[in-house]
């Protein structure tokens, strides 16, 4: 062989490789999205999730790989979850700051930028610094459930006349539905009403929940949370066999047959959370992404729970709902 000949073979030996490289399509980025409930129960805020995404040009199983688990009201399952998410190296984590908290894996999230759709008093519980400038490696919307504690009492206040006895239902092990329930006493004092706190930590508490009660209550709050989420069809019978009207901070709740539920508008808490996730993968870091708080509060009303309860909603009330469920 000459060596001329030589030169150029070897040259496209070398060079080969290197353009099939060169032509390796980029790595798609990894999104681990853990649900706090069942993924039935999460569908809308999902499809809200993924849609905004979409839009903002990432096109699941194309430009990225969303990674779907679900907690379903356990903090140990959460748990497992974020560690199976630190194996597989995911870009960026979406979940709701309940379940960081009640997972007892701060110190696995801090490791991934994690983006909470919504959490209560994220500055209070520890997730974030402060709103403004969360540092660390989190950040994501606050949902100012404890904050609209006062609002959610003066609504039930409304629709169930001569209310003094309250009940509140929470998760125990949960820091922000704890801080809730405090915030929710507090309401009470400040409206001349006497709560009666009952602590759950799984569906076999609800029935105990109740029998604390007895017949000591004329109304119930349900403290937001991923197990009460969860729950909220065996909340809803007990409550029914009781004729306890409840409020909670959900929609889905008195979809599920709870009374009413006043609360930010989920949907778009995920719809903002795609708008986190967005920025991250293009490079911003969590710690410069303040913390966002919801604009709007949706009112919902189910007028044939009311109806079985007994209650007549004033007109002037049902003209201020978001949605009343018939």
């Amino acid at each position: 062989m000459k060596r001329r000949q030589f030169i150029t073979l070897l040259g496209g030996a070398v060079t080969w490789p290197l353009a099939a490289r060169a032509q390796q399509p980029a790595k798609v980025p990894t999104i681990g999205f853990l649900g706090a409930a069942t993924q039935l129960s999460w569908t809308q805020w999902t499809a809200a999730f993924v849609q905004r995404l979409r839009e903002l040009g990432w096109v699941e199983g194309s430009t990225v790989r969303i990674e779907y688990r679900w907690a379903e009201g356990s903090g140990v399952r959460a748990a497992e979850t974020v560690a199976e998410f630190v194996r597989m190296k995911v870009d960026v984590i979406v979940t709701t700051g309940a379940v960081i908290l009640s997972s007892k894996a701060m110190r696995a999230f801090s490791s991934i930028p994690t983006v909470f759709a919504t959490a209560s008093d994220p500055v209070g519980n520890g997730l974030v610094a402060s709103l403004t400038r969360p540092g660390g490696n989190i950040t994501g919307l606050s949902n100012q459930q404890s904050e609209i504690a006062t609002k959610r009492l003066e609504l039930l206040h409304e629709v169930v006349p001569g209310l003094r006895r309250l009940g509140v239902i929470v998760n125990a092990d949960n820091p922000a539905a704890m801080l809730d329930s405090s915030e929710v006493a507090s309401a009470a004092g400040t409206l001349g009403l006497t709560a009666l706190t009952a602590e759950i930590r799984g569906s076999g508490d609800i029935s105990p929940a109740f029998d604390v009660f007895k017949d000591d209550i004329q109304a119930l709050y349900v403290c937001s949370d991923f197990l009460t989420y969860t729950l909220r069809i065996g909340i809803n019978t007990f409550a029914h066999v009781a004729r306890l009207p409840t409020i909670y901070g959900e929609r889905e709740q008195p979809e599920a047959g709870g009374l009413m539920s006043y609360g930010p508008n989920f949907p778009n808490l995920f719809r903002r959370a795609a708008d986190f996730v967005d920025k991250i993968l293009r490079g911003t870091k969590p710690a410069d992404l303040p913390v966002e708080q919801p604009t709007k509060f949706d009112l919902v009303i189910n007028l044939t729970t009311a109806k079985a309860l007994g209650l007549k909603i004033p007109e002037s009330f049902l003209l201020r709902a978001d949605e009343v469920i018939e």
